[in-house]
């Protein structure tokens, strides 16, 4: 059986040292009510943590709206239609660099004001498949988008974007199902020690990617036994996204 006892061991350091190990959770590939995401959002009532919700512009529709009214539920843009344009061989991507910028910033645009109509949604992307031009970022505020998530320790953001990743994908993507309780806490311990270290950014929260729509049962085992670990632990705090992306004067690479 996994020991779940690295992870609270990392949390007693954080509490040692006087610290908060902070945390937040987005989920991704959402666009309509389904039974996956009535599992999602039960479970999100359930642990009472904030969620994230990345939804697809094109493919979103009223239940969705209707299903994230009134919840602790941040609408994030995910992309616009969810569609690789990437070449034959290379890394998939939505908005990579090989389709013109104001082609992909058009098209990002019309998302935000469809996602709009809606749901109420943060002036936040998510690229599909977790990357995207980086250009292209510092194109985003000209058309009202301040905010990027993909995954894995953030680098320093363009001017006028806050940046915030996430870090422990729970799915394993070849074989589409849990990538293991070894895995996903190998992944979270080894954020935490890092920002506690300094050798990643240490005032990044520690961020939880899931995908609804693909979890099977150990999956779902799993995030709940990770949130109520961390909740029950006086050294983690959970972090809602529309606190994350505010926008302060000094925070274009925060």
């Amino acid at each position: 059986m996994t020991s779940w006892q690295p992870l609270t061991d990392e949390l007693d350091r954080w509490n040692a040292a006087g610290r908060t190990a902070t945390f937040w959770w987005r989920d991704d590939d959402a666009s309509t009510a389904t039974a996956a995401l009535d599992t999602l959002l039960s479970l999100r009532c359930a642990v009472d943590v904030p969620l994230a919700l990345a939804v697809i512009p094109a493919c979103a529709d009223a239940t969705l709206g209707m299903a994230v009214r009134g919840g602790a539920v941040d609408v994030l843009q995910h992309g616009f239609l969810h569609r690789n344009h990437a070449p034959r061989g290379a890394d998939k991507a939505e908005f990579g660099p090989q389709r013109p910028r104001n082609e992909m910033l058009a098209e990002l645009k019309h998302g935000q004001q469809r996602l709009a109509t809606i749901c109420s949604v943060l002036p936040v992307l998510v690229p599909p498949w977790n990357r995207m031009d980086r250009d292209l970022i510092a194109a985003l505020p000209a058309i009202g988008i301040n905010g990027v998530s993909a995954i894995w320790p953030r680098t320093p953001a363009p001017p006028g974007v806050t940046m915030v990743n996430t870090h422990i994908d729970v799915m394993e993507w070849r074989k589409r199902r849990f990538t293991g309780v070894d895995a996903a806490l190998a992944a979270a311990v080894g954020h935490l020690a890092g920002r506690r270290e300094g050798t990643v950014d240490p005032d990044e929260p520690t961020g939880l990617l899931t995908h609804h729509l693909a979890h099977d049962r150990p999956a779902w085992d799993f995030i709940r036994r990770f949130i109520d670990t961390t909740v029950a632990h006086p050294a983690a705090r959970w972090l809602a996204a529309r606190a994350l992306f505010v926008r302060t004067p000094d925070s274009s690479g925060a």
